[in-house]
């Protein structure tokens, strides 16, 4: 189960897991274009939402627009 075993962020010789427990309403995703920024914010608020952590996103470019869907 993800929220026990911790967000998975990356993959790769060693898993990158976030604990859930341990996030907080800020943080910082760095880099130059085409590093990912984008990317790992969706992975960010995919497993977020998975857990049943509101989350909101606001996409001025239109890169997340596949993902969205009404809340209630």
């Amino acid at each position: 189960m993800e929220s026990t075993e911790g967000l998975l962020i990356a993959r790769g010789e060693i898993d990158l897991r976030l604990l859930a427990h341990m996030a907080n309403r800020h943080g910082l995703v760095a880099g130059a274009t085409g590093t990912g920024k984008t990317v790992t914010l969706q992975i960010l608020a995919e497993a977020f939402s998975r857990i049943g952590v509101p989350v909101f996103a606001a996409d001025v470019k239109g890169d997340l627009s596949g993902i969205s869907q009404s809340g209630g």
